[in-house]
């Protein structure tokens, strides 16, 4: 009896250890995973743009605001050293990229108003041309198109990766300021980049989960 009250004991303090060393690995792993998402963001601008409806017609007027507000934002933001300076650029275009949404709807036939934000958003973690990036909190260019409840399209739109090639992400994020090793986990280059992505997902889960 005493024997196997011993050996109770001693499974339990391993479990109980093993569950420490669990806690402890998953603490790790989530506070690397978000200040590695937290570096991501603070060095970039997403493009988002939401259709006011799921129709087709609402659908494919979505894809042509966002040619319109993306050829002019790109050009704003040519000369962009740093996602500071890009924040400002866009930040001062917000009313001209507003009415750029407009007349590109009105030219289409349509009388929806177009609304144009700067604000940080939650994304998903989205798999683009030639890259990705994790899920979390990012700065966003909003184009909202009428109730903006359809569909919606992101991209990057500084450093200039929606009109980027695949070959050319790397050095356009490395001309942006992003580092050889944001630049190798976002390209997929990085081993152990599903994990590390698998891994700010989790922590992001959790903490929608609490709030």
């Amino acid at each position: 009896m005493k024997t196997a009250a011993k050996h109770t004991r001693k499974t339990l303090r391993i479990a109980e250890l093993a569950l420490l060393l669990g806690t402890a690995v998953f603490l790790l792993t989530g506070a690397w995973a978000l200040n590695t998402q937290r570096d991501l963001a603070d060095r970039v601008v997403r493009l988002h743009v939401l259709a006011n409806s799921d129709s087709e017609e609402d659908q494919a007027l979505k894809l042509l605001v966002r040619d319109a507000v993306l050829e002019r934002a790109t050009e704003i933001l040519e000369q962009s050293a740093d996602r500071q300076e890009a924040e400002s650029l866009l930040r001062e275009s917000l009313p001209e990229l507003e009415t750029i949404g407009e007349e590109t709807v009105r030219a289409n036939g349509y009388s929806y108003d177009v609304a144009a934000e700067l604000e940080d958003t939650s994304f998903p973690t989205k798999d683009y041309d030639g890259f990705s990036l994790p899920a979390g909190e990012y700065l966003a260019l909003r184009i909202l198109i009428g109730a903006g409840a359809g569909q919606n399209w992101w991209c990057v739109v500084f450093p200039p990766l929606c009109t980027a090639t695949s070959a050319d992400v790397p050095e356009t994020a490395l001309a942006a300021g992003l580092t050889e090793d944001q630049v190798s986990l976002m390209t997929e280059e990085d081993s152990g980049y599903v994990l590390k992505f698998k891994a700010v997902e989790w922590w992001e889960q959790l903490k929608a989960a609490l709030s």
